[in-house]
């Protein structure tokens, strides 16, 4: 949660415009043309196009597609005349990964004395375990409703009120409760405590044997087709317990299978969804048991997250940094949909990747160089859980005490020129001020999330370097298109979430138009440098979740 709620559902949920008060300044200006006219559009699709060719094979981690997309990097980092982002000399870091892969043949079965209902794997369950081992199983493990699985103390939230839930399945609800009151979490903006990490993340508090979530396309903000995508090979970091901290069995039921077992149960699923939306909620043992068995394969990865450095021209400043991150990696190969079955991620996110090198070619043209040092960071394994930035985040390369902010960019905006960009997050940091200012300069606006029930503040790589109290700026596609009809830009986004959302047709289309993302990324080069020149640090507002982890890693 960025934001305290009344605050997020002003800034956010309302969708309100901002707009700069003034114009570039002595110590904002604008970037020099040269640097600017770097970042083009038919430098970007190419890049986009290697990135996202089949020849990439998906950009699976640990595959050989991972191979070519971090030697492509490599080499374009040289050919730039960055240096090595990792101070061993190299343009990598290793990410320890371990890949869990479970057995499709398995199933989930719940009883209620003598009646059975089986749960298929993939069609109505998805489900996997983080435990580092051959298998895992729950064996007559009680299931226990408990509602959306929040625990919130500042909203007086508790859907737990003290249950011993140790050894059961708990049954939860995505995204959280959906509250009239815009006080009370973050109104229409999910706030973390919808996200199904943290869901996974209650579960080990609570230690249960299992969760499981119920999916909802609205809520969830995606289709179940998304979830299917979970069943193959998934990652996670490797951890010194083997992960087995966390409840043995983590996945998805579908509606309609959630609906039925409430029926068994002979628990409406509408009235208990109904209460679960009131503080008065607890904990209702639903009368049946689960039984599951997952055996799966294991091997771990050196993965890699690619780092190049544009060093600072200030001698006592060069040791500060602006860090750029997008995520290399995609799905790899998958199961086919309609006869594809590489899964070339070309929006998500060889754009973003392509955008990281046009950054790095444009400011590697800055005559000085900015003051302080600026990494160009491609992570791995943000499609897993975010896991390249996390381990970045916790294992940096350069002390977050001296990074004064990362720049996210997880997607362009790819159907052309905006009067207005989003910013995920808005209200959060200072960063916002200087967004402001460079979108103005382009004569466009700034505005919240259009889609903020969706939690995408808590879905991208930005995000790690935020709860490590790092002031980080998420700027997505505007929604108000240069030409087109009013609701365009708000069917483009359904469209592609709908059509190619982690899908095989995420492929690079003949309609694109990378105008507005020419100047996405030219008003992103703005900021860094601004951040980069700046006096001071940027600061988190008052009110932000991460601003006292901030203070206390600076020292003040």
């Amino acid at each position: 949660m960025a934001l305290s709620g009344r605050r997020l559902a002003l800034l956010l949920g309302l969708g309100i415009g901002c707009r700069a008060n003034e114009p570039a300044t002595v110590d904002r200006p604008p970037l020099p043309a040269r640097v600017a006219q770097a970042i083009d559009a038919p430098s970007l699709l190419a890049d986009i196009t290697m990135l996202a060719s089949d020849s990439f094979l998906g950009r699976g981690p640990g595959t050989p597609g991972e191979d070519r997309t971090v030697e492509f990097l490599e080499r374009e980092f040289r050919s730039i005349g960055l240096e090595p982002g990792n101070p061993d000399g190299t343009f990598i870091q290793k990410v320890p990964l371990v890949g869990i892969t479970p057995d499709p043949t398995t199933e989930l079965t719940v009883a209620k004395g003598s009646q059975r209902r089986t749960l298929r794997f993939k069609s109505d369950v998805v489900a996997w375990t983080k435990h580092v081992t051959d298998s895992v199983s729950i064996a007559n493990s009680e299931l226990v409703f408990v509602g959306y699985g929040v625990e919130a103390p500042e909203f007086e939230w508790d859907d737990y009120k003290g249950a011993d839930l140790a050894g059961k399945t708990l049954v939860m609800l995505v995204n959280d409760p959906p509250l009239a009151d815009s006080t009370q979490f973050g109104g229409k903006a999910m706030t973390y405590y919808g996200r199904w990490t943290y869901k996974y993340e209650q579960g080990m508090r609570h230690r249960a044997a299992a969760v499981l979530i119920v999916h909802e396309t609205g809520p969830a903000g995606y289709p179940f087709v998304v979830v299917q995508g979970k069943t193959g090979e998934q990652f996670d970091l490797v951890t010194p317990d083997k992960n087995l901290n966390r409840s043995a069995i983590e996945g998805w039921i579908t509606l309609d299978q959630a609906k039925a077992l409430f029926s068994m149960a002979g628990q409406p699923f509408d009235q208990l969804q109904a209460k679960a939306a009131t503080r008065d909620f607890a904990p209702v043992s639903l009368g049946l048991t689960a039984s599951m068995t997952i055996k799966n394969r294991l091997r771990t990865v050196d993965s890699r997250n690619v780092v190049a450095k544009l060093p600072g021209g200030d001698p006592q400043r060069r040791d500060e940094y602006v860090v750029y991150t997008a995520h290399w990696d995609h799905f790899g190969i998958g199961d086919k949909v309609d006869g594809d079955s590489i899964y070339n991620g070309a929006l998500d996110n060889a754009s973003g990747t392509a955008a990281l090198l046009s950054l790095a070619r444009a400011l590697k043209k800055l005559d000085p160089a900015p003051k302080r040092s600026i990494l160009f960071l491609a992570v791995t394994a943000e499609e897993q859980g975010l896991l390249g930035s996390q381990y970045y985040s916790v294992t940096p390369l350069y002390p977050l005490a001296k990074t004064l902010a990362n720049i996210n960019i997880d997607g362009l905006n790819l159907d052309g020129r905006t009067k207005d960009v989003t910013v995920i997050g808005l209200g959060a940091s200072e960063l916002d001020d200087l967004v402001t200012a460079a979108a103005a300069g382009q004569q466009r606006v700034i505005r919240g999330d259009p889609e903020p029930e969706k939690g995408y503040y808590y879905r991208s790589d930005h995000f790690n370097f935020a709860k490590q109290g790092v002031p980080a700026l998420y700027a997505e596609s505007g929604i108000e298109y240069l030409g087109q009809p009013a609701d365009f830009g708000i069917k483009a986004r359904e469209r592609y979430v709908a059509e190619d959302y982690h899908k095989p047709s995420d492929e690079v289309k003949p309609t694109w138009d990378l105008a507005g993302a020419v100047e996405d990324i030219q008003m992103l080069a703005t900021v860094g440098v601004w951040v980069a020149n700046g006096a001071k640090f940027p600061e988190w507002r008052p009110g932000s979740e991460f601003r006292a982890i901030r203070e206390n890693q600076l020292g003040r």
